[in-house]
């Protein structure tokens, strides 16, 4: 009976095989002659899973502009037959799943062309399907192959349509030509201009959302992310460089290098250069590599020359043609040596993978985290996407490292947020929460600190003893019945409120906001509360129906007081009680703005404030044009060239006649030494002493680099003083954590308002800082206003929406926007 089953499979395969194409035959081009739209490339995946039964061909889910996001499991017949019990054999294996299991089987996961326009891995992804099915059969016995095709559709189609339009028939190879300069932004990122490749872990974009559903519930044990470099960069793979995370296994170390050797063996018979244990280290979490490594998994990147430049064909710098079909023939030979790889280490992989989910041996048993609702519900919907379980404290005290004072406390853990280590992804949730993730090298690809509590604004405990939790719902607004009050106060101290505030005035209910702490029939309000007074609502008939709607939209709760009357000395019609106008905010975008902080913001304004903004290219950016608008954002970037003299009068002008402008980051260097705008570089202070110093460097030739690091700050997170009088600072403390990118320090600004700052010696709490770079930031504004005239300039030093994962810095963007010298402008 095995025998007739055998030969009847065989017989389905041969027949299904007979109509199915190669790409070049369904494409009507050899791979990495064109590149091929997402469109063509989901046909030709479709094309094979309807033509083999070896492939299931999946979309899991759609991109901002509607693109399919897909996936293919590939496997022998009798295996694909059986699929389903292999998927959760593995989850039982790691305990993810109700049951025991001895898996037999390997799972690799190959995700392609994160980056758009590294555009080459997708070209290979076609061709690996093809080669595991037609020629890699034997491989498939014991593996099965996840294949992603297009991690970013978006920006893969806007990169390979530019390119499509703008080369040469047949291409120019010269590197000056058209072709091998992308116009900003590039096809890079994806839709909202964000670095798929840093969210895994803050799953901030729909791609990465929709993926992580799909990962969970394979969790593979290997995973590869297929990139590209620099054009004059042979190739890239495993073993990593370090640092190393610590909670990366001696396995997982060692099998990189197994897999890295293989490699070798195919790229060395061929002629082709690689390199290995350099530059790209497995620290930072958010990456394709590490993300998957925390999870068990082999996580590699593989890194090729080309990238956005490298077109069909370009001349590298060291004369000689690199193509795009050298590229594809790269990243195809390693993908199926990765397949090979899993295919003969069935076993071991299976074993270790087990043995990496047991976390007995884990210094921090439980993190006990106290907070406001919404920031706490903030954390546990990004847990919920990882799939990693929490609870709620039982009460009593809790001791252990504490946060903040970065030493041993104890904190009431009444009601708070427990996540602990004992459960299959305690090592995820130990680098998501650690202190401070230890460095072996300070020479990193990225930030260094990345800690969950500083990020949420959350006081917490690290406990080396496991604490009790049970589940607990979140907690809900109810209805406001009462709807003769003389008016309404709602809380202000997280984002949400800011979104609720937003619907409100796009609503056209008028709404006022306190600079002074309010006390109303014993019920105390703290600065930067709502106040929605039936006096300025007595035009709308339906302003009841019209605030319960919205609140109960946004979860919001509303104090009903029936009286103006405060109990201190400010009521309703206070000065102190002010209007908040609706602004009309203008963002830049274009030539000289970095597209990844442009695109934080703009994410940050359609998907979490939901506050209209209109965007306006810097090489269209003139006088008459902002005069319309009262609030001007200006990403991190640099702007000498929009900024020109009479440019910058002119918004000096505009500033004075109410104007507002909110410089993020590096924008407001803009503005350094500028008459007007108060604002000048520590560095000023310190030209007297380096006149003294003798010149000349004398640091030999190979320490150069790592004598470098003495001015680097690889995203610390550093203790900020605030001034929460100041309406820029409503809704926080006296004191903030902020994540640092560099020592760009800046003096306290002598007539405007220094909010945040950083007074004497900094103190950093998590991650690498050079000493230099940290002496520099001494005596330094970190957040700051300084008027002029009517209007007001906002340095935001700090990116607080970098990366759109520092939850707790985003409400220093809605309180510029909204209370800061928010005067009625005339338009």
């Amino acid at each position: 009976m095995t025998r007739i089953v055998s030969l009847l499979l065989l017989f389905i395969t041969i027949s299904v095989s007979a109509q199915l194409q190669s790409p070049a035959e369904f494409l009507g081009y050899e791979l990495g002659t064109q590149f091929t739209r997402h469109a063509d490339v989901v046909d030709y995946f479709e094309h094979v899973a309807e033509n083999s039964n070896m492939v299931t061909y999946t979309r899991y889910g759609k991109t901002n502009e509607r693109r399919p996001l897909t996936y293919a499991i590939v496997s022998s017949p009798q295996n694909m037959m059986d699929i389903e019990t292999i998927r959760t054999n593995n989850l039982k294996n790691i305990g993810l799943a109700e049951g025991t299991a001895t898996p037999d089987k390997a799972i690799v996961w190959l995700s392609y062309n994160v980056h758009g326009n590294e555009a080459s891995s997708t070209e290979a992804a076609m061709g690996t399907l093809y080669e595991l099915i037609t020629k890699k059969q034997e491989w498939l016995a014991n593996t099965v192959v996840i294949i992603d095709p297009c991690v970013n559709p978006d920006g893969r189609d806007r990169y390979a349509n530019w390119y499509n339009q703008v080369k040469n028939t047949p291409y120019n190879k010269d590197q000056n030509a058209a072709e091998h300069n992308e116009p900003w932004p590039g096809g890079r990122p994806n839709h909202y201009l964000f670095d798929l490749n840093r969210d895994w872990a803050w799953a901030t974009q729909v791609e990465t959302q929709q993926r992580l559903k799909v990962y969970n519930t394979w969790m593979p044990h290997i995973h590869v992310d297929f990139h590209e470099q620099g054009i004059n960069e042979p190739y890239y793979f495993a073993p990593a460089a370090e640092p190393f995370h610590e909670i990366i296994t001696p396995f997982q170390r060692d099998f990189q290098t197994q897999i890295g050797k293989n490699h070798a063996k195919y790229f060395d018979a061929e002629g082709w250069l690689f390199f290995t244990r350099e530059r790209f280290d497995l620290l930072y979490p958010s990456y394709g590599d590490t993300y998957p490594t925390f999870m068990g998994a082999i996580g590699m990147t593989y890194e090729q020359a080309g990238h956005g430049r490298a077109g069909l064909g370009i001349d590298t710098d060291e004369g000689f043609e690199l193509t795009l079909v050298d590229r594809v023939a790269h990243h195809t030979t390693t993908g199926l040596s990765t397949v090979e790889m899993g295919s003969k280490n069935v076993s071991q992989l299976n074993s270790e993978f087990k043995k990496f989910f047991k976390n007995d041996a884990l210094k921090y048993k439980s993190f006990v985290l106290n907070g406001t609702p919404d920031k706490i519900e903030s954390l546990t919907k990004l847990l919920d996407k990882h799939e990693i379980k929490y609870g709620f404290s039982n009460g009593g005290n809790v001791t252990g490292y504490k946060f903040g004072v970065a030493e041993k406390g104890t904190m009431n853990s009444d009601g708070a947020l427990v996540v602990s280590t004992n459960q299959p992804k305690g090592k995820m949730v130990k680098v998501l929460f650690e202190p401070d993730a230890k460095l072996s090298e300070p020479l990193t690809y990225d930030i260094t600190a990345w800690n969950i509590p500083y990020a949420y604004g959350l006081d917490g405990v690290a406990s080396e003893t496991l604490v009790s939790a049970s589940p607990k719902n979140m907690n809900k607004a109810t209805l406001n019945t009462n709807n003769n009050a003389a008016g309404y106060i709602a809380k202000w101290n997280s984002i949400q409120d800011a979104a609720f505030l937003s619907e409100l005035l796009q609503e056209g209910i008028n709404v006022r906001f306190s600079e002074k702490k309010l006390r109303f029939v014993g019920n105390d309000f703290d600065r930067g509360s709502l106040i929605i007074t039936k006096s300025d609502s007595r035009n709308n008939p339906d302003f009841n129906k019209m605030l319960n709607e919205i609140a109960l939209k946004h979860n919001r709760s509303l104090y009903a007081s029936n009286t103006s009357f405060g109990d201190t000395l400010t009521d309703f019609g206070s000065p102190d009680v002010k209007m908040i106008n609706a602004p009309k905010i203008a963002m830049l975008r274009g030539d000289g703005v970095s597209s990844l902080s442009y695109g934080a913001t703009w994410h940050f304004f359609e998907t979490q404030l939901n506050y209209p903004v209109t965007h306006i290219d810097t090489d269209d950016f003139n006088m008459r044009t902002l005069a319309k608008y009262n609030v001007l954002v200006m990403p991190e970037g640099w702007y000498s060239k929009m900024l020109n003299e009479d440019t910058l009068k002119g918004l000096q002008q505009w500033i004075r006649g109410g104007g507002k402008v909110i410089a993020i980051g590096a924008a407001g260097r803009s503005f350094e030494g500028k008459d007007g705008f108060d604002l000048k570089n520590n560095e000023e202070d310190k030209k007297e002493d380096v006149a003294n110093t003798p010149k000349g460097n004398l640091i030999p030739y190979d320490q150069r680099e790592r004598e470098s690091v003495d001015n680097f700050i690889t995203g610390s997170i550093y203790k900020v003083t605030l001034d929460p009088s100041h309406p820029m600072a409503f809704g926080y403390g006296d004191t903030y954590y902020s994540l640092k990118q560099g020592s760009t320090s800046y003096q306290f600004l002598e007539d405007g308002y220094n909010v945040g700052y950083i007074k004497d010696d900094a103190v950093s709490v998590s991650g690498f800082s050079g000493k230099s770079a940290k002496e520099k930031l001494k005596n330094s504004m970190i957040f700051g206003e300084a008027r002029m005239g009517g209007g007001s300039i906002i340095y935001l030093v700090d990116d607080v929406l970098f990366r759109s994962f520092w939850e707790n810095g985003k409400l220093f963007i809605a309180n510029s926007i909204f209370f800061v010298n928010n005067n009625k402008f005339t338009l």
